[in-house]
């Protein structure tokens, strides 16, 4: 089982965590920081299979990695996976992203996290793997771009509800208000 994914630049600042297993937030920031300098300091020439971090669960867990360009890529897993079915479908994971993204970089995980983490669900959920078939992954992701298009995308949201908000017939509010010998005037409250 997949207990986390982490993907993280070349100086350590975290672009994509995802724990499948609980561990507190600041028991998250020490494993990402251990999960970096573990991967960090090895060599491009040798294994992308380690021994997990005393943190995360040490020898009972793996870190499979790759390093593309400027991120890395890390998915820590029980003994139960396959190093080699983790490096493949990481593969695939950075293949999806580079469909999706038309060559991807660093900049679309941080300005697209949503579209990333979408494209994530569709091939890890719950720490199992779902989808390892690339073209039935993009088709899911176009799927929802048209859904979003046609829906007016989630960046027309909060216009769509202030337009509402502007439309609703709510009861006027009394402007002056009498209780007994007191008198009390409303400002209006109006901010359209």
């Amino acid at each position: 089982m997949i207990k986390a994914i982490l993907i993280f630049n070349n100086h350590g600042k975290p672009r994509l965590i995802r724990f499948y297993q609980y561990f507190a937030e600041d028991m998250q920031q020490q494993i990402i920081r251990e999960t970096f300098h573990l991967v960090s300091k090895r060599d491009d020439n040798v294994c992308n299979f380690l021994e997990g971090g005393s943190l995360i669960g040490g020898s009972d867990y793996k870190l499979i990695y790759r390093h593309y360009a400027t991120l890395y890529f890390v998915f820590c897993v029980d003994s139960s996976e396959s190093e080699l079915g983790i490096l493949d479908l990481i593969q695939v994971f950075v293949e999806t992203l580079d469909k999706c993204f038309e060559n991807v970089c660093e900049l679309d995980l941080i300005f697209h996290m949503d579209k990333v983490h979408y494209i994530l669900q569709e091939v890890v959920m719950g720490g199992m793997v779902l989808e390892t078939n690339m073209n039935e992954i993009v088709a899911q992701v176009e799927m929802q771009n048209r859904m979003e298009k046609s829906e007016g995308g989630l960046s027309a949201a909060p216009a769509r509800a202030v337009s509402a908000v502007k439309n609703m017939n709510l009861p006027e509010i009394p402007r002056n208000i009498n209780i007994g010998d007191i008198n009390i005037k409303v400002p209006s409250l109006s901010p359209f």
